[in-house]
């Protein structure tokens, strides 16, 4: 399937090298979003750090391939973060998320060895920030992405959603913003977006989250 898109609006995408690359075994589409913006400014950046910032959810939608020889093709798994600090990493402030507690919430179309890939999945490519998960979840995930308009909308039933739109001029601030924090994990044509929705209602966190109308959320493919 093309793995090629063009992005319209204040970011760019990185293209692929033409050079021969290893066989993709799994590829699919990623979206993250934090409580902080991740495309702005360092002096908005600056007064964000230590305050704001601590919660995300990521979601990896598989489109085809298997982990540790189990198909997982049109499935989902979704991780949701509160860490101790600022989810900061590759932004140039010094913090220190952890620990990181985390739910995972999988496809519920998933038979109990898809679960347990799924889940395994997801520990390879977050690697610390999944350390301590404290629970698994299922639930009906969906995610709807375009890559064009940079429109994409999770729902993992009642338990979390993300919706986001490309971002605009208007979304300047300062007119010195850059993507100050790059995407939590190994992902590819990554591009910034605008977040209309970002919630988590479930338990295990000792928190729940309702964060809107902020530059906190990327949209990219990923292919191993």
């Amino acid at each position: 399937m093309a793995r090629l898109f063009m992005v319209v609006g204040t970011c760019a995408l990185m293209p692929f090298l033409a050079s021969p690359v290893a066989a993709v075994e799994i590829s699919g589409s990623y979206l993250e979003a934090r409580t902080c913006d991740v495309y702005t400014g360092p002096c908005f950046a600056n007064a964000e750090v230590g305050l704001t910032g601590r919660e995300a959810v990521m979601v990896w939608r598989v489109d085809e391939g298997s982990w540790q020889n189990v198909e997982i093709s049109d499935l989902g798994i979704v991780a949701v973060l509160k860490a101790s600090e600022t989810l900061g990493f590759g932004g140039g402030l010094v913090t220190n998320p952890y620990p990181i507690k985390a739910v995972l919430i999988v496809d519920e179309r998933a038979t109990v060895a898809q679960r347990e890939a799924l889940v395994d999945f997801a520990k390879h490519q977050a690697g610390q920030k999944l350390a301590h998960v404290v629970a698994v979840e299922s639930a009906p995930i969906t995610l709807d992405a375009d890559f064009v308009s940079g429109r994409a909308k999770l729902i993992a039933g009642a338990l979390a959603a993300i919706e986001t739109r490309g971002l605009k001029g208007s979304d300047c601030v300062c007119t010195n913003e850059i993507v100050f924090y790059p995407p939590m994990n190994d992902v590819e044509n990554a591009q910034p977006l605008f977040t209309v929705r970002h919630e988590f209602r479930g338990e295990g966190l000792n928190s729940k989250w309702a964060d809107r109308g902020t530059r906190s959320a990327f949209l990219a493919t990923f292919a191993y």
